[in-house]
């Protein structure tokens, strides 16, 4: 293991310790706030999506059906993942309708997964991409679309599940507080 290979693994580490211990507690959710996040992180991804090929001595190469299966693959999967760590998420009506969250354990446990398997797999894809058929942008960007897909979908989730709730209709997530 290289020591380029030791800071994502102590940023990991301290982002489990963060994520634990900010997760200990019930937070009150705002569904009309939740749309806010999602919006920051789409614009960021599609502004590192587009700099990437306008980064200096970028290889501005088409895309091959390969690297549009990669870009695909990595949207679905972090998309996938979002679904599930967001429908994991315990949500609690209060009595005076004050919604409560709180993550799961095992939604952190997968984010931790795939940070994990993200710091491993990406130097080994990006330095194989070529002999594989993929352009090595193209990987980079599957990536960010992962984490994009992860964070987006996982608040949509919560959001459509937050708006059922207050509206008064049953949802198999939900524990009413009497």
């Amino acid at each position: 293991m290289t020591p380029q290979q030791y800071g994502p693994l102590i940023g990991i580490g301290i982002a489990l310790v963060v994520i634990l211990l900010r997760n200990r507690q019930k937070r009150t959710l705002r569904p009309e706030l939740m749309w806010i996040l999602p919006t920051i992180f789409a614009a960021l991804i599609a502004f590192g999506l587009w700099g990437m090929r306008q980064a200096p001595g970028a290889d501005l190469a088409p895309y091959g059906p390969a690297d549009w299966g990669v870009l695909v693959g990595g949207a679905v999967l972090g998309a996938l993942g979002g679904f599930w760590r967001g429908s994991m998420v315990t949500i609690e009506k209060d009595p005076d309708g004050v919604l409560k969250a709180q993550a799961s354990p095992l939604g952190i446990i997968l984010i931790v997964v795939l940070l994990a398997v993200r710091s491993f797999a990406r130097p080994w894809l990006e330095g194989h991409a070529e002999s594989l058929g993929l352009h090595v942008v193209a990987v980079e960007q599957a990536f960010l679309l992962l984490a994009g897909g992860l964070i987006i979908v996982q608040r949509i989730e919560m959001f459509v599940r937050a708006r059922r709730i207050m509206a008064g209709q049953p949802d198999s997530h939900v524990e009413v507080v009497a």
